[in-house]
């Protein structure tokens, strides 16, 4: 965060134009291609972004791998050297769940992590909008993976940015179908940080930790309910009056995810995302947007979802209401 009094303004101007978001052809090419998750969206997703009316305005970039110390803000050291030197157990490697493993796992863990960081510091130099074209892994604990999570970028973006880039209190908005379970134990006694998670109250994880603010939604709840929970979410985060907002923006509540248990629809989702961005950009805060969960079979559905999310955040600035591109 250097430079001087015109460096930083005209990273503002460049912001106004641009939205940068971080993506790695190691997203889909660092797991096994017999692997559950649904690897291709990340490739899938990169080539309808490039074909949208919203290029223009988005700034594509590459991330380099994380630090191994920045890692250890949220993470147990013998857990983080064993990840990194591909010792951990089968049991281990099972509960993380991105099976067959394979040695690129670890480079596009570093990668992925390097992406949310960057994003993070990206967003608070320039106080607008951000994303990683990944991530969002909120599963992960502090010595252990879970949930398709290695290691978890929430949790190690928002003490990075309380750490080391000078911002004093970081919401984390959690709107993922599924409880952001490893970064409400990973930031339970951080007092700078707000974790709030709107999640499926009969969804995996089915034993929950314990947010700031935790709020369970029933199982099949559609649009209204959703919104409305969600308006809740948003009020509380804002209340908290934080300097940085990391926007976990899982689309599995959506009714056709094979994951979710909620029949949000795509408009729904588009609202949400529409309610967060309106209530960020109001109070002119840097915004972090973590791409999170999408598990619709075919995987279509979610890539319209993610279509829309980062077609409208890069579009934010420009309209007052965005107009997608399909």
């Amino acid at each position: 965060m250097g430079g001087g009094e015109g460096l930083q303004k005209e990273s503002v101007v460049k912001e106004a134009t641009s939205f940068a978001l971080w993506y790695h052809p190691l997203y889909t090419a660092g797991l096994h291609p017999d692997a559950r998750f649904p690897r291709d969206r990340y490739e899938l997703l990169l080539a309808r972004l490039e074909a949208s009316k919203a290029r223009t305005h988005m700034d594509i970039r590459t991330p380099d791998p994380i630090d191994k110390e920045l890692l250890l803000l949220a993470h147990d050291r013998d857990y983080v050297e064993r990840f990194l030197t591909d010792n951990l157990g089968e049991k281990e490697q099972k509960r993380i769940g991105l099976t067959p493993w394979t040695p690129a796992m670890i480079s596009r863990t570093l990668c992925l992590m390097g992406g949310a960081l960057e994003a993070t510091e990206h967003a608070v130099q320039s106080r607008g909008f951000s994303g990683n074209m990944a991530g969002g892994t909120h599963h992960a604990h502090r010595d252990f993976g879970s949930g398709y999570c290695v290691f978890n970028d929430l949790a190690v973006s928002a003490l990075h940015a309380i750490k080391n880039l000078g911002v004093k209190r970081v919401a984390i908005l959690d709107l993922d179908v599924h409880q952001g379970d490893g970064t409400a134990t990973i930031l339970a006694h951080e007092k700078q940080i707000c974790t709030i998670s709107v999640h499926c109250s009969t969804n995996f994880p089915f034993r929950k930790s314990v947010s700031d603010h935790d709020l369970a939604i029933p199982a099949q709840s559609e649009d209204e309910g959703y919104l409305e929970t969600v308006g809740q979410a948003l009020e509380t985060c804002m209340a908290f009056e934080p300097d940085l907002v990391l926007f976990q923006a899982g689309v599995d509540a959506l009714k056709a995810d094979a994951l979710g248990k909620l029949n949000v629809s795509r408009e729904g989702m588009r609202r949400r995302n529409q309610l967060v961005f309106d209530a960020v950009h109001q109070q002119n805060l840097p915004l972090v947007i973590f791409m999170g969960g999408g598990y619709a079979k075919p995987i279509d559905a979610s890539l319209d979802a993610f279509f829309d999310l980062f077609t409208d955040a890069a579009m934010w600035p420009h309209y007052e209401t965005p107009r997608g591109n399909s």
